[in-house]
């Protein structure tokens, strides 16, 4: 019976993290609305507002994204105009995501979707919000490394 008494939803480490996350995903929606994006489409633009051009491995990487779901994302990000995909001088094998110029006009639009995101979610508090973003990436390494492992084998 202690086998069975596991598979409760309460007792499901995933659940609290995936319910959270489609949360918060909900909060965003507004404001991914006012750009014209989805969140994955928003956080894949963060990192290329931050970098400017990035591969796309390691775009995929730093998003914990496969190719399959990049792919498609890059293409509608670049039929919008706000990234475009090159080959790599150095290795054709290689292809480089680069930030265009209406790429750079939207990170303006962006810009207050931090703030507005800290605003709604404040009544949270702060040192909760520290503890927990520590915590996640804590798990998100140790999860990271452990997936390491097993692919290993």
């Amino acid at each position: 019976m202690e086998k069975l008494d596991s598979l409760r939803l309460e007792d499901q480490l995933c659940f609290p993290l995936y319910a959270c996350s489609r949360e918060i995903i909900k909060i965003y929606r507004p404001h991914m609305d006012k750009l014209g994006l989805t969140y994955t489409q928003y956080i894949t633009m963060v990192v290329l507002w931050e970098d400017g051009r990035i591969s796309v491995k390691e775009l995929g990487k730093k998003l914990h994204l496969d190719s399959g779901t990049l792919t498609p994302l890059l293409k509608k990000l670049e039929n919008k105009g706000y990234l475009k995909r090159e080959r790599s001088r150095q290795d054709e094998r290689v292809v480089i995501a680069c930030l265009t110029d209406e790429g750079r006009k939207l990170r303006q639009i962006a810009a207050d979707v931090p703030r507005a995101m800290h605003e709604q979610t404040a009544a949270f508090g702060q040192s909760d919000a520290k503890e927990l973003y520590g915590l996640l990436y804590k798990l998100m390494a140790f999860l990271e490394n452990l997936n390491s492992e097993e692919n290993k084998k």
